[in-house]
């Protein structure tokens, strides 16, 4: 069976508004950003043992920031604002990004919220180009790309299923983690399935595992930090 395009599978989702806020729906299933599902996870004896955080921890750093390369959601991002960082979050996707800035609106008219998102800047497009215009030095550069076996996975959560009719898994891999590395960021942060293949093949400076998800962390030569 010849695979659907990215293009052909977004007819079969569509946004939707309504008073809750935006949602992409779509074979009877429903996407809405909510970032008050998180508020768990953000209290102060949790968020600090979450593995994220753990991984993009920087020393010495008032105020540190980040660039989330593949927003998707916001969800992460919303993890390493509410440890301290400022988060820029790019995301390619223009559905995706409408879905993201509604959630983040939202979300700034939550008193429990809102700070936290005053900390994360959305840029709608392509990460790869963006890195290169920063103007300045990330603290930390975090890549969450999709790939082949991750979307045919049972375990990726039926809301899930709905992005995945409008993003493709990552083909840039090489371009990616070389325009992370060239932004001149203390480390690198890389996503993985806790058994899933290294991004571009490269070998991280440490890894900090869970049962259902990894970290690579790669630190460029000049760092001493692990």
């Amino acid at each position: 069976m010849a695979r659907r395009s990215a293009s052909e599978s977004a007819k079969t989702v569509e946004l939707r508004r309504d008073e809750r806020g935006l949602a992409l729906v779509g074979g009877g299933m429903e996407l809405l950003g909510d970032f008050t599902r998180m508020l768990p996870r953000l209290r102060t004896d949790r968020l600090g043992r979450e593995l994220l955080v753990r991984a993009a921890r920087v020393r010495g750093a008032e105020e540190p920031t980040a660039i989330d390369c593949t927003a998707g959601l916001g969800e992460d991002s919303l993890l390493l604002a509410a440890a301290g960082f400022r988060v820029t979050l790019f995301e390619r996707d223009e559905t995706i990004c409408a879905l993201l800035a509604d959630a983040m609106e939202r979300a700034a008219n939550e008193p429990q919220l809102k700070d936290i998102v005053e900390r994360m800047t959305l840029v709608g497009g392509d990460s790869i180009a963006g890195l290169a215009e920063l103007g300045f030095a990330p603290d930390v550069v975090y890549l969450d790309p999709m790939f082949p076996g991750r979307t045919k996975s049972a375990a990726v959560k039926k809301k899930f299923q709905l992005l995945h009719h409008l993003e493709q898994p990552c083909e840039e891999e090489n371009e990616l983690v070389a325009a992370a590395l060239a932004a001149s960021p203390r480390k690198v942060v890389i996503k993985r399935p806790a058994k899933g293949p290294q991004l571009a093949g490269i070998k991280p400076s440490y890894s900090i595992s869970g049962k259902a998800v990894r970290y690579d962390v790669l630190v460029p030569p000049r760092q001493t930090e692990g």
